[in-house]
């Protein structure tokens, strides 16, 4: 978990490491792509679970910093979260932000149908997540 203060918390972001098995991805509707389930297995890949900021704080890339900055901190090679398939506008910020939709995930129990969603930082151009300008303090 990473925060953010400016003095006081204005975001976070949590995750963890995905297992080498390779059950994060289960109830994957086709076929996982190979370079992923490489990165899974040679565990690489480090889920993004949650990212909250402060309304007033959004819109300067503090959600961006913490993200990567966690992935970073834990040497991913792959971000990979899991979102509501029915939540547009989220899938939506997220592809906007660099992001790739792979596909369908069907989750027990019930109807839940999530997009899986990755981030290949091997691709990234931008600088260190740090040099982001920002005010807020990352810890």
């Amino acid at each position: 978990m990473l925060t953010a203060q400016a003095p006081c918390l204005v975001g976070y972001t949590f995750g963890f490491p995905v297992a080498h098995d390779g059950s994060w991805w289960s109830g994957f509707r086709g076929t996982l792509p190979q370079d992923i389930a490489q990165l899974t297995t040679s565990g690489q890949v480090f889920a993004i679970s949650g990212t909250v900021v402060r309304p007033s704080e959004r819109y300067h890339g503090l959600a961006d910093r913490l993200q990567e900055r966690l992935l970073a901190d834990h040497r991913a090679l792959l971000g990979a979260t899991l979102v509501d398939r029915t939540h547009r506008a989220a899938c939506a910020g997220f592809r906007s932000r660099g992001w790739h939709d792979i596909g369908l995930l069907y989750r027990p129990p019930g109807p839940t149908v999530l997009r899986a969603l990755v981030l290949p930082l091997a691709e990234r151009t931008a600088a260190e997540p740090g040099d982001l300008a920002h005010p807020a303090r990352i810890q």
